[in-house]
């Protein structure tokens, strides 16, 4: 995948059926991808809490280049899980993506202006 080609979540969306048609035998089920998506949740859940929070490395401790490369290919595993799960299920993300914005724009426009805890 060249990632200079992928310009849109649609291209994204396109592009891992394209992968999965050419590399894959055909895409898993359902349930098996919402489990490999919570996998890999997982596995960025590991590193977040290990680098920002108080969990720590086993020794010897990847260094801050290190740390961001896995996390951006754990971010991207995610993603991809999730588009393939999109393609299954004829959910298109660019339209579903929008109409959450909208969701929450309208839901909480004034809502965390208005939290005194942040």
């Amino acid at each position: 995948m060249q990632s200079n080609s992928l310009t849109t979540i649609a291209d994204l969306q396109l592009e891992i059926d394209s992968w999965i048609k050419k590399y894959g035998k055909r895409y898993f089920n359902e349930l098996t991808n919402l489990g490999i998506l919570t996998e890999e949740v997982g596995e960025l859940s590991r590193h977040i809490t290990r680098i920002y929070g108080e969990q720590s490395y086993k020794s010897p401790a990847p260094g801050e280049d290190e740390q961001k490369e896995m996390l951006a290919d754990e971010m991207a595993d995610v993603l991809w899980v999730l588009c393939a799960l999109a393609n299954q299920t004829g959910i298109n993300l660019t339209e579903a993506v929008a109409k959450n914005i909208q969701k929450k724009t309208e839901r909480d426009a004034e809502r965390h202006q208005n939290n005194a805890k942040l």
